[in-house]
């Protein structure tokens, strides 16, 4: 069963910078438009960001344009969230989840089909 496993989560001060990675058990990242989704203490889990499966198209949630990017690297099946400036209603964790199949992105829940088990992310003031 393919897997997606989540890193790079930890406590960081307000201002200061984090990189995700979301690493996938098979080749799926490469088959995949891929997001990333948060879900912070007592909120439902929203749209972060999200990367079409060519790379050539990407999405932000608007709090967060300016100051996080998403990449891939298909030839290591793996996904980035670089985070810079980081502010205390940052906190959450964030998963990594897999429009397996899918060229096109999606700011959904519903749009994807495979998710990983999450990394916190906290951010101090």
């Amino acid at each position: 069963q393919v897997q997606l496993a989540e890193s790079g989560g930890g406590l960081v001060q307000a201002g200061g910078s984090l990189r995700l990675s979301c690493a996938a058990s098979r080749r799926t990242v490469g088959n995949s438009a891929m997001g990333w989704f948060r879900q912070g203490p007592g909120k439902e889990r929203e749209f972060v960001a999200a990367i079409s499966r060519s790379g050539g198209n990407i999405q932000y949630e608007d709090s967060v344009k300016g100051r996080f990017a998403i990449s891939r690297d298909n030839a290591k099946n793996t996904v980035y969230l670089q985070m810079n400036s980081l502010k205390p209603e940052d906190t959450a964790v964030y998963y990594c989840a897999a429009r397996v199949g899918y060229y096109s992105t999606s700011v959904s829940i519903s749009g994807y089909d495979l998710w990983g088990q999450g990394t916190q992310v906290t951010v101090s003031s």
